[in-house]
């Protein structure tokens, strides 16, 4: 029987393929935040592995035809499944679609599927983009420990000690990180198993000098699962491969550092430096600081008359500004609050109250900014952002201490 990989396209259909794998343990819902902007210059394919999200588990063989949404009562033997299996699935899912040549960006087991394309099926691939990925990820016996836990207790084994290996302190109580931590919990015993057998029996490191297409490595900086050194070691096999480390990022860097793994794949996967991609650049910045809420909420508010305007302020303001290097975003934020008290812009300022917070400042942050601004934006505006900040905190449910 076949397990046909469950896949969502997004994308023109005459645009050049991406496909993006997932890491194990997570749904294709793991790009959500890249998709859109990715989306603009590729037709992206994004897969479930199996027993993960809505693939079902079954045993490789892609050989047979069917549909995506084919279903499999068989299941591979414990211990049987390969890298090179789960590479075949995703082979195939590429055949069915008529893709004969794409390029390939995996997180972690996801991008170990993706180099064991590029050396095996190098005629497939076009670029590669290896996610806090590995050449080897670590002693084969503790996969095998780990598969047979999830066979005999299920995933929920494995789910409480998930948010630190994935993320940091931070960021682990998010509501992404804990729908992440759902898709866990959600899949397959026997499907992720298999997932960890393939970890077991995988090491690439011999073989990295046969990847001969443009490659970039990223690496999250605090990655306890692949640390920076497993991403040296892969950037110095491949060949004029490229490494960037993220700061601010665990193991799973598209979800907790969404703008900056999309500038860098916008970057690699060679779109051009446009009014397109400073937009979508821009637009996942947006988000990201302001919440997809609001900014769903101004893109329906949008018309004919203010369409220009709110296309400028995307590409101009969150494509250009908020996307420099020089600062990071909790200097901005500061900055920003700053200059919003100067001018008595309350609205604007509330919005950004909440911004600072997902930038990573605390109340007490933004009351020292608020404290600052009453001497250089005198005390009445101080006054009046105090009240406003304090509205916005009180209706978030954030407890304000005496």
């Amino acid at each position: 029987m076949t397990s046909v990989l469950h896949h969502r396209t997004d994308g023109p259909a005459d645009a050049p393929v991406l496909i993006l794998g997932p890491s194990l343990g997570t749904s294709l819902a793991v790009w959500d935040a890249q998709v859109p902007a990715l989306a603009r210059r590729h037709r992206v394919i994004r897969y479930d592995l199996p027993g993960h999200g809505a693939t079902p588990t079954g045993t490789p063989d892609a050989t047979t035809p069917g549909t995506q949404d084919a279903t499999a009562p068989g299941t591979p033997d414990p211990g049987a499944t390969g890298m090179a299996d789960l590479a075949a699935l995703v082979l195939d899912l590429a055949d069915r679609l008529g893709v004969e040549r794409f390029a390939y960006a995996g997180i972690s087991l996801g991008g170990a599927i993706g180099a064991h394309l590029a050396v095996h099926h190098p005629e497939r691939v076009t670029a590669l983009a290896l996610v806090c990925s590995s050449a080897r990820f670590g002693e084969p016996a503790g996969w095998r420990e780990r598969a047979a836990l999830v066979r005999a207790e299920g995933t929920a084994a494995v789910a409480q000690a998930a948010p630190g290996r994935w993320f940091t302190p931070d960021f682990a109580g998010t509501h992404t990180a804990r729908r992440l931590v759902d898709d866990l919990l959600a899949a397959d015993p026997e499907g992720y198993a298999a997932c960890c057998d393939a970890l077991a029996g995988y090491d690439l490191r011999d073989e990295l000098s046969r990847i001969t297409v443009p490659t970039l490595v990223l690496a999250g900086r605090a990655d306890p699962a692949t640390p920076p050194a497993h991403a040296r070691e892969l950037a110095d096999g491949i060949p004029d491969a490229s490494l960037l480390e993220l700061a601010g990022a665990a193991h799973l860097a598209p979800a907790e550092r969404p703008e900056a793994v999309l500038s860098a794949l916008l970057g690699h996967f060679g779109v051009p430096d446009s009014d397109d991609s400073r937009y979508a650049e821009g637009m996942a910045v947006r988000r990201a600081v302001l919440g997809d809420a609001h900014v769903d909420r101004a893109v329906a508010r949008t018309t004919d008359f203010t369409a220009d305007f709110q296309d400028y302020i995307t590409r101009c303001a969150w494509g250009e500004i908020w996307t420099r290097p020089g600062l990071d975003r909790r200097t901005r934020s500061c900055l920003t609050l700053t200059a919003l008290i100067a001018h008595g812009h309350q609205e604007e300022l509330a919005m950004h109250v909440r911004a600072a917070l997902r930038n990573g400042l605390t109340p007490e942050d933004i009351k020292e900014v608020l404290l600052h601004s009453a001497v250089y934006c005198g005390v009445p505006a101080a006054n009046s952002a105090f009240a406003t900040a304090q509205r916005v905190l009180a209706e978030d449910g954030i407890p304000l201490s005496l």
